[in-house]
Parts: C-alpha cells; structure tokens; sequence
C-alpha cells in the first residue's frame, strides 16, 4: 500500500506502525528537519528492502494549489495513494475571552482545512480506481466540548461533520473514510499545550490519563484498514463514541446494536463525568476568589 501522512502529533508513530506493515509512506510536513529526523525513525521498522520513505514539504493548510501539486509530484514517485491520514493539526487551549481573535482562525485553518486540501487532493485518483481510505484525526475534544477549548474544539467537530458528509459520498466508489478521536496522547504537541492549559482543563483532562502514541496508531491504522467510521481508544473513548454516535454511519449491524444497548448506561456515566467537571469548575472559580480576596486584605 501507498499510504501519505501529515506528519503532525501521532502521525509519526502511525507511519511507523504502516511502513512495520510493508507500506510506502510519503510524509507530509512544512518543516524540512523534522521530515528528515522522522524519515530516519521511520526507516528502522522497514520489513524489505523495497520499501521507501518519501518527503514532502509543504503547509497543508495555507495554499490548496501547492498542497494539489506536491501531492501530484508524490504519486507520480511512488505511485496512487491508497490511503491518506491527516494528522495536521495543534491544540491551544485557554479562557474564551483570553484568547486572542488570531487564534480561532489559525487553529480552524490548520485543523479543519488543514485536513480538507489534501483529502480534495487524492480524491480523484481513488475515485478512478474506485479503492482507498481517507482517515481525519480528530480528538475526544471534538466529542465534546471542554472548558478552555473554544478555539480547538470547534476545529475538531467540523471534521466530523466533514467525514459523515465525504463518507456517504465516496462510499458507492469504495472508498471508507476514518474518523478518529484519540485521547490525550504523550506527544511533543501535548506538552507544548500542557504549558499554557488553564488549571480547569489540566484537572479535566486528568480524569482520563495519557496514553503512548504507539498504542493509539496501533488501533487507529486497525480501525482505518477493516473500513471502520469510528476509531476511538480505551473504555472512555469507546463510551464516548457510543454517546455521541447520532446519525454516524456504523461498520456493522453488531456496532449498532450495541450503541442502541449502552446509550441508556453511558448516558447516566456522563452525566457523573459532567457533574464532576462543572465542581471543578466552580472549585477553581472560589479558589481564585479567595486568593484575590486574600491579596487585596495583605
């Protein structure tokens, strides 16, 4: 299999889990050193010696025409792409009315179209062929909208609309599109955010831990080759995925009966889930209060 990866967050270790199957990778990114260290990583899980690691750099979510050639330039080198994954993406979080203006666009450009150009871009060539899978990594945050993500979790629920909307029109063409919503995950990006998260969404985000970014490409490349519309990771990421199914397309008559079965159970387990994260909140809230109210008596 041909297989392009923006090269963002898990987009490492999900190459690596591919080219560990006997994929050609194209990795996509705009930085040029981190193409090249990545390539490096990558090329250790090689299994023959045809297997090749291709580099390209570009941003993603800036100019579609650029983004429509470089990948032209990639499948003419290796070949038709059999399946994309868009990993482009970043996450910021902070207080709505803290956040400057800039970043509602920067972060709905680079998560949302950031996932759309290259998509737009391989998606004639599948359509001729009539075979591929496209894979958009969204996150629990686009399952759920949390304190201090008003920026990032608005970008991550427009992918799925985007997937429910792609996948019922290339689904007659054989083309299955991924939508996946990873957890927390132990990455670079991860602790760049951790560094400005707002105490509410660090003590959230706490309830459901972190997970190793090997483990979450593992299921997410699974779930992508067997066609499957949802990939989500661990009991809380599974509940959250039945909770929210709506109108999703299911895989199978079995994943809908069982969603149709917990929806009841999983309901009442959120409700605790929002309960607990509203006394956060409000902890938080009184906490800085008094903390005012102290300085102000010294």
């Amino acid at each position: 299999r041909v297989i392009l990866i923006t090269l963002f967050g898990i987009g490492k270790s999900i190459a690596m889990e591919c080219y560990r199957q006997g994929a050609f990778i194209t990795l996509v990114a705009r930085d040029e050193e981190k193409l090249l260290r990545a390539k490096k990583d990558v090329e250790k899980f090689a299994i023959n010696d045809k297997q090749v690691v291709l580099c390209v750099s570009v941003d993603v979510s800036s100019d579609y025409t650029q983004v429509e050639n470089v990948i032209k330039q990639a499948q003419e080198k290796l070949g038709p792409v059999d399946m994309l994954v868009n990993c482009a993406g970043t996450a910021l979080a902070g207080k709505f009315e803290e956040m400057e203006v800039e970043r509602f666009k920067e972060l709905m450009e680079l998560n949302y179209l950031g996932s759309v150009y290259p998509s737009r871009a391989v998606i004639t060539t599948m359509k001729e062929r009539r075979m591929g899978r496209i894979v958009f990594v969204s996150s629990q945050a686009g399952q759920i909208g949390l304190f201090g993500y008003t920026a990032y979790s608005p970008s991550k629920f427009a992918l799925r609309g985007l997937a429910e909307a792609l996948q019922m029109e290339m689904k007659p063409y054989n083309i299955y599109v991924t939508l996946a919503f990873p957890p927390d995950t132990d990455t670079p990006l991860l602790a760049e955010e951790n560094k400005s998260k707002p105490l509410e969404t660090k003590l959230i985000s706490e309830t459901s831990g972190v997970w190793q970014p090997d483990q979450v490409a593992k299921i997410l490349v699974k779930d992508a080759v067997q066609g499957n519309f949802s990939s989500s990771v661990g009991p809380d990421g599974y509940m959250l995925s039945a909770l929210t199914c709506g109108m999703s397309p299911v895989t199978s008559i079995t994943e809908g009966l069982q969603q149709i079965v917990t929806m009841g159970l999983f309901r009442t387990i959120a409700l605790f889930y929002l309960g607990s994260f509203d006394s956060i909140v409000r902890r938080c809230m009184i906490q800085r209060e008094q903390s005012k109210a102290a300085d102000k008596n010294e």
